[in-house]
């Protein structure tokens, strides 16, 4: 049958693909400490909105950084928060706080972090979420690692909290393949992926690209868009930094509705990627896991294909778990590990939904609704 030539056909090219960054992870060096102190004064820009119930432990967790206060400084920027984002980021009397203004617009976060790089005084610019939590060498082991790189741009890991809930689980193992992809192609120089939970970059550079300017009409993309646009004005400073104290911890979404919107938005900037390799890669993994529907749907006329849904289902699982299993391992969450089979068609279905959602669907995101 001709689908299951196409399928045995994009399996392979699959498999190809999860092995790639399964040796790009693995080659991907760990980050050794440096003998001499850092000394990058550096700019930390929040963009927050409605976060009341998160920035205080973000700010408190800057606070109590190991990097000398006297070289680094927090903007916080309040995105028209309706709740008490602001009052709380006044108790912090160390922090910058900037009110962003009402304008229509659709991308409130880039605005948001222009505004902050604005007043930044430091050559270095970290963001990150109000909905995270760096640990004590954070800052520390950020810059140290832009100073022996020289880097324009770093992407730096993060990974998710969670319970025992199966959509806070199934959340942390999806979060944790992705940070490996990021690592893997971001280290072989292969495509730009990054989560703005934890990105640094030259203040310089960011001007050198004029910003967002482009970009800035896109509701997403405040992290691999700009990634773009500097890697290629600047090759070959761009860098994964690979260590266990640069992650900051952040949040899962709290109900299916606001992952699914989180996850259309993500997916909403790939139309606008002009990275090559990383819409190849994309569109590689949309139509693997689409074969998956549609053997679903001809098994009702063919019954045998359900048998091959399922040993296809099996092989996914094989092929992608020693990739899995590296990257759990290093983020030391290999207790996911026993759902990873499991997940699978919840990974499989909400890839196919919020991939083609995202190019023609709109979505809610923090209480607006955005395109």
């Amino acid at each position: 049958m001709a689908i299951l030539v196409i399928v045995i056909f994009l399996f392979a090219g699959y498999s190809i693909l999860i092995i790639y960054y399964w040796f790009g992870w693995l080659s991907a060096p760990e980050l050794s400490p440096s003998p001499n102190p850092a000394a990058t004064h550096v700019s930390i820009v929040v963009p927050a909105r409605n976060e009341q119930e998160n920035i205080g432990n973000l700010l408190t967790a800057l606070r109590g950084q190991t990097y000398p206060a006297n070289l680094f400084q927090t903007i916080v920027v309040n995105d028209q928060s309706t709740d008490r984002t602001a009052e709380i980021v006044k108790q912090f009397q160390q922090v910058t706080l900037i009110d962003l203004a009402e304008e229509d617009i659709n991308s409130y976060k880039k605005k948001a972090i222009e505004q902050g790089i604005r007043t930044a005084a430091g050559p270095l610019i970290i963001t990150t979420d109000a909905d995270c939590v760096p640990q004590p060498k954070w800052l520390e082991t950020i810059v140290s690692f832009y100073e022996g790189k020289k880097s324009s741009f770093i992407a730096a890991p993060v990974i998710l909290r969670s319970n025992s809930s199966i959509i806070e689980l199934f959340q942390a193992l999806d979060f944790l393949v992705l940070q490996g992809i990021t690592a893997a192609s971001v280290h072989k120089r292969v495509h730009s992926m990054c989560n703005g939970a934890n990105l640094a970059y030259e203040k310089a550079a960011f001007e050198e690209v004029n910003g967002f300017q482009d970009i800035d009409k896109i509701a997403s993309g405040d992290d691999m868009l700009l990634m773009h646009k500097i890697s290629q004005r600047f090759p070959g400073k761009v860098h994964y930094i690979k260590s266990r104290e640069a992650i900051v911890f952040t949040q899962p979404t709290k109900t299916w509705r606001e992952f699914f919107n989180q996850r259309i938005r993500w997916a909403s900037k790939a139309r606008f990627y002009k990275d090559r390799t990383v819409l190849l890669a994309l569109l590689l993994v949309y139509l693997f896991n689409f074969s998956f529907l549609a053997l679903l749907i001809l098994g009702f006329w063919s019954p045998v294909l359900w048998i091959f849904l399922l040993v296809l289902w099996v092989a996914k699982t094989i092929v992608e778990f020693p990739f899995v299993y590296s990257v759990a391992k290093f983020f030391n969450q290999q207790s996911l590990l026993k759902y990873f089979f499991f997940f699978q068609p919840l990974h499989i279905g909400y890839t196919i939904i919020a991939g083609w959602l995202g190019q023609f669907g709109r979505y809610e995101w923090k209480g607006r609704k955005v395109r």
